[in-house]
């Protein structure tokens, strides 16, 4: 053998035994790493396409705190289905109520800083807000609006089909909203009321809801990409889009829903990853990194039992899961025998849930883009049984057999529910006597149209198809400005009313389930006239001795003055007719003779008709 060859076979070895070695070294680091790998978490990608998949949901993302840390964070299906762009955990979603607890945690930290008290009467504090009567407006507290105890039901489509920018507005509101229990009888949710304790907040600080939520709890948090609104959501370059599942089974893109003016109820958009910092904070007794950002206090009071909301008793299929109370912000529940707080969230083309686990120092974060979805439940379920070591449960398939379960019960009622309706009736009026703005001060204005044949009644962005169903009833369906009109949906009965003169003054709709229907009362729109038009009524009409004054008031508005009465603003409504702006079911009617001059003036009343000459 020559030394060279020698020498090649030497170095050919010890190439061979580098190779070698390397590979030991990344097949042991490789086996390291599968060994250190959290067993906790393995199949997960499995369990939950199967859950993306049945429930025909566009993407979710999830995230998983123990302790100080985040032990899981990760983004399942889509934030933009159309364009298959995944979701991520910096992705951020609209979490809706779960908003709640952030206000109720800053009341909490202006309660520490003896600027507020949760038990005095919050008019103390915002006297701009009133309640339906003077029991409620002296006794309700901030505590009673922190755990929904006021007496109030929801009101929802107050906000949500008349929307507005104006807090104040809303605020106004409130004042004329019905009861349907007691003060601290009963349980029952009340987004207005977190509405208005951001409004306290303000007032307390003179700073927005938003600006205090950003300094007080985002900013110490690190909850960079956390924002207020969809406006902002847009700009966004991980924003998830909302959808919704049409027929149970069809991914549908919804719009954004502006609900700024409510933003202290529910207008937080954030990430999985911001969320885990907040529940980090939840779950070590109010603070982050050491330093407190939730007071101890409020901590302790809004993780504690503040208004049962039911019995909740164990069943059969579940019997380690048992009571439903309320803290400030938080539900409270046992569930399989840990000590759970947690709070839902939806709003249009989004769902989420947070919740957290005090006594195991475990929090989970579900967001997800589909509206009113089973999944956040699901997912939130199937990662606390693996957390706390529990026995392995189905919560998919449970749920969904639960869900096809209630959707056919749903549709056998349907198909047994007897007919009352009279379809071969007719209105009293001609359908163009049915237009008009319908107003109610606890929620707003309906606008009533006549468009070809159909009526429809206008509400902020929404607008109700109403199909007649008999006599002066009508059924509205909702229509999409996409995909128009569908009867198959659920509609809501609307009834008109009409006074002694046979006159339509106003209509009672069922907008809020716990109580009567909502009357609406009728004011006739204000048709344009000119000034040279006016001019015509102005003068003297005599009614039994007393004289009647009409002219023309900033040289644009017509007026009645009747002798120990206010000055009457009358509003053109039809040809010489005019309803009078301050009082309901009153008008007036001019009457002319050939010569087309205007010679009496008749004042049509609830009580009757009355004649006034005119005087030359």
């Amino acid at each position: 053998m020559h030394a060279t060859e020698t020498t090649n076979q030497n170095a050919f070895m010890r190439y061979l035994f580098t190779i070698l070695l390397a590979s030991l070294v990344i097949s042991s680091f490789s086996q390291k790493k599968k060994n250190t790998e959290d067993k906790r978490f393995i199949g997960l990608d499995t369990a939950f396409a199967r859950i993306l998949k049945e429930w025909h949901a566009p993407g979710f993302a999830v995230a998983v705190v123990e302790k100080n840390h985040i032990v899981y964070a990760k983004g399942f299906g889509y934030r933009d289905y159309e364009s298959k762009i995944p979701v991520t955990p910096n992705t951020l979603f609209a979490i809706g109520s779960c908003t709640k607890a952030f206000t109720a945690s800053l009341i909490g930290m202006l309660v520490k800083d003896g600027k507020l008290d949760y038990d005095k009467p919050v008019r103390d504090y915002l006297p701009e807000l009133k309640f339906y009567n003077n029991e409620m407006n002296d006794r309700i507290t901030l505590r009673d609006m922190m755990c929904h105890r006021t007496g109030l039901p929801r009101h929802d489509l107050s906000w949500y089909l008349f929307t507005t920018s104006s807090r104040d507005s809303l605020l106004q509101r409130i004042q004329y909203m019905e009861p349907s229990a007691g003060l601290r009888e009963k349980w029952q949710y009340n987004n207005f009321m977190f509405f208005a304790q951001g409004m306290v907040a303000e007032k307390i600080t003179g700073r927005k809801w938003e600006d205090n939520i950003r300094e007080r709890i985002f900013q110490p948090l690190g909850m960079s990409s956390s924002i207020f609104s969809v406006d902002d959501m847009k700009k966004s370059i991980d924003a998830a889009l909302g959808y919704q599942a049409k027929d149970d089974s069809i991914i549908k893109k919804m719009d954004y829903y502006h609900i700024d003016a409510m933003g202290p109820a529910g207008s937080i958009n954030s990430s999985v990853n911001d969320m885990s910092k907040w529940v980090i904070t939840w779950i070590n007794n109010g603070k982050f990194d050491g330093k407190e950002i939730i007071p101890t206090g409020h901590r302790t009071e809004a993780i504690s039992s503040q208004m049962i909301i039911a019995g909740a008793l164990p069943d059969k299929e579940n019997p380690d899961i048992y009571f439903a109370n309320y803290g400030f912000g938080w539900m409270l529940s046992s569930y399989r025998g840990h000590y759970r707080v947690e709070h839902g969230g939806n709003i249009n083309g989004f769902s989420a849930n947070t919740s957290f686990f005090p006594s195991d120092s475990i929090g989970i974060i579900v967001l997800c883009n589909q509206n009113g979805s089973a999944v956040p439940s699901i997912v939130r379920n199937l990662l606390a049984d693996r957390m706390l070591k529990l026995k392995y449960q189905d919560w998919q398939s449970d749920v969904k057999k639960k869900f096809e379960k209630q959707k056919k019960e749903n549709e056998d009622a349907k198909k047994t529910a007897i007919k009352t309706d009279k379809p071969k009736t007719k209105t009293s009026h001609e359908w163009k006597d049915y237009e008009g703005l319908y107003g109610n001060k606890a929620y707003g204005i309906f606008d009533v149209q006549l468009q070809r044949d159909s009526l429809f009644a206008f509400a902020g962005n929404h607008t109700w198809w109403l199909k007649h169903n008999q006599y002066d009833i009508f059924d509205a369906f909702d229509k999409d400005p996409k995909e128009g009109i569908d009867t198959s949906d659920n509609s809501i009965p609307i009834q008109f009313q009409m006074n002694a003169n046979g006159d339509l003054t106003s209509f009672d709709i069922g907008l809020e389930p716990t109580l009567k229907p909502i009357s609406f009362t009728k004011s006739p729109k204000a048709k344009a006239i000119s000034i040279d038009s006016l001019q015509k009524y102005v003068g003297d009409y005599e009614l039994s001795s007393i004289i009647l004054k009409i002219s023309i008031k900033n040289n644009k508005t017509l007026t009645l003055f009747v002798p120990g009465q206010p000055e009457y603003e009358l509003v053109p409504v039809d040809k010489n007719k005019f309803s009078i702006k301050s009082l309901t079911g009153f008008t007036v009617q001019f009457n002319v003779n050939d010569k087309n001059e205007i010679t009496e003036l008749l004042s049509i009343q609830p009580n009757g008709t009355f004649k006034a000459k005119r005087k030359k």
